[in-house]
């Protein structure tokens, strides 16, 4: 195990040290800081609807969609960041104390 810990950091730090290596040329481009800006959003987004839709690997519909969907009225309504979060977890609160599972 130690030796797959330890490779997987060398791996890790190998691949930041070849990311000085590439021409600025190749990364100061339009195209690139595109990219830069628009893949952690889409990783972002894969990330929280793979943990809020799926329970051990099966689609699963429950109180966490309530919160998410109240999250996001509350981010398009330009709520502050924490009043974000009291909304998601109270409204999946109450899902849940209403009978929804999970």
């Amino acid at each position: 195990m130690w030796l797959a810990v330890v490779a997987t950091s060398v791996a890790a730090w190998l691949q930041k040290y070849l990311g000085y290596l590439v021409p600025e040329r190749l990364v100061a481009g339009p195209r690139a800081q595109l990219a830069a800006t628009l893949v952690p959003v889409g990783l972002l987004a894969a990330l929280i609807a793979v943990s809020t839709l799926t329970t051990d690997g099966t689609v699963s519909i429950d109180a966490r969609i309530a919160g998410l969907a109240a999250a996001t009225v509350a981010l398009i309504l330009r709520a502050p960041f924490l009043l974000v979060l009291v909304v998601a977890a109270a409204t999946a609160g109450l899902s849940r104390a209403l009978g929804l599972s999970a």
